[in-house]
């Protein structure tokens, strides 16, 4: 009997090329495209964009990926998608690809206020600048992207860089290097802040606090070092401990406002997620998320979720209040998943695959149905138990008088 294949769902697209970085569109580059749009549109002959399709936040991805130097016939590009929050879909294809020939774009950033996008380049080992533009030939999706008449001399010709970051308000740029090098620049006179050439045998990730005074870079299997960003002073280093592997590092809050680091771990028995405290940096606890490794890892702007991906595929959506699962979704993607984005306003998570997917998973808000259930039983047990203790009374009473 022949299986039927099952299509996949509206929210996972392929785009014919292994990704390895995934973005949300900033809003003020969508909304200076509405703007351009909206003046174009005076013309009589300018078909304006159908309501469905007008620019807003969250609903434009930005990719990178490739097949590199091989003769493998897979393009190396950077690639642009359209979410559609109503229908929860992704468009069929890229709404605008941006070939880079034999330059793999290996890992990316993009700038928060809408400057334009950084990519690590794989092949030749320098990072890129690519500027935002409008799409003069498409009739619905006017966004595109150019290469920059900028040059980033100071990231030209360093090596292969596994690591960039922004801070929140865009005005600091940080990139870590397959060398071990640590760099932070200020944005955009590139004025060098912190230069460490031996901040680790190989910088793996790193990520800015939200205030922008922080920066932890992580080394390949630990440890983790903070560095204060004005000083340019390591404030801690971080150890792994019984053969913990470290592989990802992000800052967040919590819901007081404190600020808190996550830092995950390889183990013995899986994944895990470990909390430390900024303030002592010592750790606050250790969570097992998954029997597989933690491939890929980020947290939301507001701080209430974690997410992880395995090379399994498999997606685990954690809330970071206590630290239990959220959301599981197994064989989200056929392949390694590499890289997980939240949109800027925390409700859905864009995810990336080798097997050339991208997905969105919208991120539902979780009744308090089953803590109801647990107090309807416990009044239950309490109800049964008063009862039993009232027929024990009774029979005594009868046994005293009889």
């Amino acid at each position: 009997m022949v299986k039927k294949l099952v299509p996949d769902p509206p929210n996972l697209k392929k785009y014919g090329v292994p990704l390895y970085s995934v973005a949300w569109v900033p809003k003020t580059v969508l909304k200076s495209i509405q703007n351009v749009t909206a003046d174009d549109s005076s013309d009589a002959d300018h078909k304006p964009l159908p309501e469905t399709a007008q620019p807003d936040e969250g609903k434009y991805l930005v990719f990178a990926g490739g097949g590199g130097q091989g003769r493998s016939g897979i393009p190396n590009s950077v690639l642009l998608a359209y979410f559609d929050v109503a229908s929860v879909s992704l468009s069929d294809s890229p709404v605008y690809k941006l070939g880079t020939n034999s330059e793999l774009p290996y890992r990316m950033t993009v700038h928060p206020n809408g400057d334009g996008i950084i990519c690590a380049m794989e092949t030749p080992k320098s990072c890129r600048w690519f500027d935002w533009d409008q799409n003069e030939t498409a009739e619905i999706h006017k966004l595109g992207l150019k290469v920059s008449e900028k040059v980033l001399t100071e990231l030209d010709n360093v090596g292969l860089q596994l690591a960039l970051a922004f801070d929140n308000d865009g005005t600091t740029l940080a990139a870590g290097g397959e060398d071990g090098s640590l760099r932070v620049f200020k944005w955009p006179s590139m004025e060098t802040i912190i230069n460490e050439s031996n901040a680790h045998s190989t910088v793996k990730d790193l990520h800015f606090s939200f205030d922008g005074k922080l920066i932890v870079s992580l080394g390949g299997g630990g440890p983790c070092r903070v560095w204060d960003v004005s000083s340019a002073i390591a404030l801690a280093t971080l150890a792994n401990e019984n053969r913990e592997i470290f592989s990802s590092c992000r800052f967040s809050q919590i819901n007081d406002g404190t600020r808190v680091l996550y830092i995950v771990a390889g183990t013995e028995k899986g994944g895990s997620i470990v909390t430390w405290n900024t303030q002592t940096w010592e750790r606050i606890s250790s969570k097992l998320i998954s029997r597989d490794t933690i491939c890929a890892f980020n947290v939301s702007a507001d701080g209430k979720f974690l997410a992880c991906g395995t090379p399994s595929g498999e997606i685990v959506i954690v809330n970071s209040t206590n630290m239990h699962i959220h959301t599981k979704i197994k064989n989200a993607h056929l392949g390694i998943i590499t890289a997980l984005a939240f949109s800027p306003d925390s409700r859905a998570l864009a995810s990336v695959s080798l097997d050339s997917s991208a997905k969105v998973t919208v991120i539902e808000e979780k009744k308090n149905g089953g803590l109801s259930l647990w107090f309807a039983i416990l009044i239950i047990l309490l109800a049964v138990a008063a009862y039993f203790l009232k027929v024990e009374g009774i029979e005594k009473l009868r046994l005293q008088y009889w």
